[in-house]
């Protein structure tokens, strides 16, 4: 970590039902950010007085039950951010900044109009995040590949990644041309995956991962294309269901403990303590350290 990192300065946002702030926060600190909690009240406040979001390089919306999801997810966190921030919000943007959200962070992102984002535009809403097809709230763990094509700076240099899922509204849904449209441009950062085969559980080495195919367990709410989450054409906006917050450290994952034996009695080295969801940080932080300092 050097000096240039711990300027990237990374502003959360917390209030009102907003969950998993305290580990995005630290997330982005171990990635090598400054980041702070900021009540969305006091964000609205420091608006009005000059200050706030503009003295940021990365926003960071995250998951939980904002206003208890009254009137859908998101919904309310939207009406909020965009009545109250939308020119400033469109102004980090245009300065080139980072903008990501995190489950509900997405719901709103979606509701607000930042993504897609075709053309520039951040007012228009053309895709949705609607009910689970199974018809329940999930909380399990999924397996996604990442698209190498895409302009994503959040999803750069991931192949194959296992984040946790906890959501009732994660199912992505939009018009077939809207999505050729996602497809074409590589804004599909990520897709629910499975098994290209079943593997041997005493071999290490897993079977290579393949689009889930809307295969539930692997694709988890019914998303079309297998969505797990998209950016806008410039891959700077990059919103997703699964939390990569919550596999911040090796031990977070279940399987954790049958992988390092696995290991251990290859001989082969031990995974790294760093869970494999703070490559997306990593990545936010690099970014900025790189292109807007």
């Amino acid at each position: 970590m050097n000096g240039k990192e711990r300027q990237v300065k990374t502003l959360v946002v917390t209030g009102f039902g907003i969950n998993c702030d305290n580990e995005t926060q630290y997330a982005f600190n171990r990635a090598g950010s400054s980041a702070d909690r900021v009540h969305i009240n006091q964000l609205i406040e420091d608006g009005r007085q000059g200050r706030g979001l503009k003295d940021y390089h990365v926003l960071a919306v995250d998951g939980g039950f904002s206003w208890a999801d009254d009137h859908g997810a998101g919904v309310l966190l939207s009406l909020k951010l965009k009545s109250h921030l939308g020119a400033q919000i469109e102004e980090f943007i245009a300065d080139g900044k980072l903008i990501i959200g995190i489950c509900n962070g997405f719901q709103a992102l979606v509701n607000m109009g930042l993504l897609p984002g075709f053309g520039g535009d951040y007012q228009t809403r053309s895709v949705a995040l609607t009910a689970n097809e199974c018809g329940n709230f999930r909380d399990d763990w999924v397996r996604m590949i990442g698209d190498p094509a895409s302009p994503c700076v959040f999803t750069r240099g991931i192949e194959e990644i296992d984040l946790p899922i906890r959501h009732g509204e994660g199912k992505f849904v939009a018009p077939a041309e809207v999505l050729d449209r996602l497809r074409s441009g590589g804004q599909v950062a990520l897709r629910y995956a499975k098994p290209a085969y079943e593997a041997d559980r005493r071999d290490d080495r897993p079977a290579p991962y393949v689009a889930a195919g809307g295969e539930y367990p692997h694709n988890p709410n019914g998303s079309l294309d297998d969505i797990a989450g998209i950016c806008d054409e410039t891959g700077r906006i990059f919103g997703l269901m699964p939390h990569p917050e919550g596999f911040h450290h090796l031990t977070n994952h279940p399987d954790w403990t049958r992988r390092q034996d696995m290991r251990r009695r290859k001989g082969l080295p031990l995974l790294d303590w760093e869970g494999g969801g703070m490559k997306i940080f990593h990545n936010a932080v690099d970014y900025v350290a790189e292109n807007l300092l």
